[in-house]
């Protein structure tokens, strides 16, 4: 499925992938940023690196409030880099400043995956402060259900993420980005 509403969209200019946690945005972002020779940045990566703790420890100390803080001002910073693969946090969409962010710097791709499969990505990663919950299946529906239409409103380009392996989603990807160029 692809959507174009926006007038951005090639392989030359910076792709941001959207979605849930566990969505595949820093697999796939890898692969896709080695197959289009661009630099592959995962923005909470980047947040841990530069405070030198783990995304729980700082929802801990400062809530998610501090933490999206700390989201909007990497995202500023990172979208200052040319020619990447940026990953972002799922939660990164629910800020309309984020939003109008990556509108006007890349290409947006969604990758959409059933709550399931999000459940079965993430059932073991402590590292998911809001999965931390006595119900992550229903946490993550929540999530989705809030998320969902923003991410597709955002997105030039939605694909379900759980329907192709790596390659073919990278190869899939590459392709649909080509199309928005010509048209």
């Amino acid at each position: 499925m692809q959507k174009m509403n926006h007038t951005k969209g090639n392989t030359d200019s910076t792709i941001i992938l959207i979605g849930m946690m566990g969505a595949g945005k820093t697999t796939i972002g890898k692969s896709l940023a080695n197959h289009l020779d661009k630099t592959f940045i995962d923005s909470d990566h980047e947040i841990q690196k530069r405070t030198g703790v783990k995304i729980p420890i700082i929802f801990e100390i400062e809530g998610e409030a501090g933490f999206r803080k700390r989201e909007t001002d990497m995202l500023r910073e990172l979208l200052k880099i040319d020619n990447i693969v940026l990953a972002t946090g799922g939660g990164i969409i629910i800020n309309e400043e984020n939003r109008k962010l990556i509108k006007e710097k890349g290409t947006i791709i969604y990758l959409r995956a059933t709550v399931n499969d999000l459940l079965h990505r993430t059932r073991h990663d402590k590292n998911r402060p809001l999965l931390q919950t006595t119900d992550p299946q229903a946490k993550l529906t929540d999530l989705y259900d809030q998320r969902d239409p923003i991410y597709c409103e955002a997105a030039h380009i939605v694909v379900e993420s759980g329907s192709l392996s790596v390659h073919q989603m990278v190869k899939y990807l590459t392709q649909k980005l080509d199309n928005l160029t010509l048209e």
